[in-house]
C-alpha cells in the first residue's frame, strides 16, 4: 500500500474515530488518535499544504481549547459529548500539527 493511501486512511479513520468516541468511552482513545495524527503529519501534509494545514490546525486548537472553556465559564451548558469530541480533535490534530511544524522548521533550517 502506498504511503499516501495509508495517510489518507489514517486521516479518515482519525476524524471518524474522534467523532464516534465522543459518544462512547473507549480506553486509550487519546493515544490512538495521537498515533493516527502522527501518521497523518508524516504522510499526508507536504510542500505547499504546510502553511494552510498549520493555520487550520491552530484555528481548530484555539477553538477547541478556548471556545469550549469560554462557554463553560460563561455558564453556557456544553454537552459532555461536545467536549469529548473537541478533546479528541485536539489530540488528533495537535499531534499531526506538531509533526508538520517540525518538518517545516527543518525545511527552513536547510534553506
Amino acid at each position: 500500500m502506498k504511503e499516501s493511501t495509508v495517510g489518507k486512511w489514517a486521516f479518515i479513520l482519525g476524524i471518524i474515530l474522534a467523532v464516534l468516541v465522543g459518544f462512547v468511552a473507549v480506553p486509550y482513545t487519546a493515544l490512538i488518535l495521537m498515533v493516527l495524527g502522527l501518521i497523518v503529519g508524516f504522510l499526508n501534509v507536504e510542500g505547499n499544504e504546510t502553511d494552510k494545514y498549520l493555520i487550520a490546525a491552530i484555528a481548530l486548537l484555539v477553538f477547541g481549547i478556548g471556545g469550549v472553556q469560554a462557554m463553560a465559564t460563561l455558564g453556557i451548558t456544553v454537552y459532555d459529548w461536545i467536549q469529548s469530541i473537541m478533546s479528541n480533535f485536539i489530540a488528533f490534530v495537535g499531534a499531526s500539527a506538531l509533526v508538520v511544524a517540525i518538518k517545516a522548521i527543518v525545511k527552513l533550517g536547510k534553506e
